[in-house]
């Protein structure tokens, strides 16, 4: 999405500040050279369609303009890939042999692995077409963002439709695991009881901001319970109820907090980082102290010493050799 608006992410991130100038909460916060720096060695990379009703300019009407969106990323991908930039991962074998090669090669800037993630399934113009996104490497759908064609989603409370119901069943044939993030609380239980295979890659507790868009204590350990992952936001808006840009950053405790209440509710394996960071919000919107990925650090020494190496990397490492 960021590179179909423009945005070069080969450059260093603060090049690429310059570049913009001052944008405020829409501040990039990802560029290639910036998660190498920060060690990030692998990350869920979207395909996601905005639709015209987010503002967003260019945004699809219909389900052939958002496929056409979504094949366009596709592509950018795959270009990314012969430059050497990233390496997609596939399947386990992919990921098991990509962390090895990463531990061993990251003096000289092994690519960044990606988990190819749809979120919006609304570019799956019908679910007989999921067998084709997997072909193309897709590893994870999340049907909503908004409403879509298939869920109820971010402050548009609805079950699963009908065409959602065959989406799960061929997601479940294709074995493209279920991303939770966006889902209303009916399409979440609806899609739950319909696929085996659940991960939230960026979402936080409703017990701090009381919106559909976070997860309820219930809905964590149902995720958990497929042995999933939950990816924690470092987004202010997501970790303190009411709070807006024009307000003083959120310390970084807020994210400490959600982290320990997710612990407390399914235990720390299951909680890691999601961050979000590509999805639209600036430095403005961050914790006090976190400008980037390098900064996480500051997160993490909130978490106990004998878990933190699993919320930083390891449960999400674990998961992606386990299920992709």
């Amino acid at each position: 999405m960021n590179a179909a608006l423009g945005r070069d992410l080969t450059l260093p991130l603060a090049e690429l500040r310059d570049l913009e100038g001052p944008v405020g909460d829409q501040e990039a916060l990802v560029t290639f050279p910036a998660l190498r720096s920060a060690g990030v060695a692998a990350c869920f990379a979207t395909l996601f369609a905005w639709p015209a009703s987010s503002g967003m300019p260019g945004g699809y009407e219909t389900a052939q303009e958002a496929r056409r969106m979504a094949l366009a990323q596709l592509d950018q991908y795959a270009r990314w890939e012969e430059a050497g930039l990233v390496r997609v991962l596939r399947t386990a074998d992919d990921a098991r042999a990509h962390f090895a090669r990463w531990s061993a090669e990251r003096d000289v800037a092994s690519p960044l692995g990606v988990v190819l993630l749809m979120e919006g399934a609304d570019p799956v113009r019908d679910p007989n077409e999921v067998e084709f996104w997997a072909r193309e490497g897709v590893r994870v759908i999340g049907p909503a963002w908004g409403r879509t064609r298939y869920a109820g989603g971010t402050d548009a409370p609805g079950p699963l439709t009908d065409a959602g119901v065959d989406l799960l069943h061929a997601m479940r044939e294709a074995r493209v695991a279920l991303d939770a993030a966006h889902l209303d609380d009916a399409s979440f239980w609806g899609a739950v009881d319909l696929h085996p295979t659940v991960i939230c890659t960026h979402a936080n507790a409703r017990a701090f901001v009381r919106t559909n868009r976070q997860l309820t204590e219930d809905m964590a350990a149902r995720v958990a319970a497929s042995g999933g992952v939950i990816g924690l936001v470092p987004f202010g808006k997501f970790l303190r109820e009411g709070w807006t840009s024009a307000q003083p950053r959120v310390p970084v405790s807020d994210l400490v907090r959600v982290a320990a209440h997710f612990a407390g509710v399914v235990g720390w394996a299951h909680v890691a980082l999601g961050t979000d960071f590509d999805g639209g919000f600036g430095r403005p919107t961050l914790p006090r102290g976190i400008d980037s990925h390098a900064d996480l650090g500051a997160f993490l020494e909130g978490v106990p010493d004998e878990f933190r190496e699993g919320v930083a990397s390891g449960h999400w490492r674990a998961w992606m050799e386990a299920h992709l």
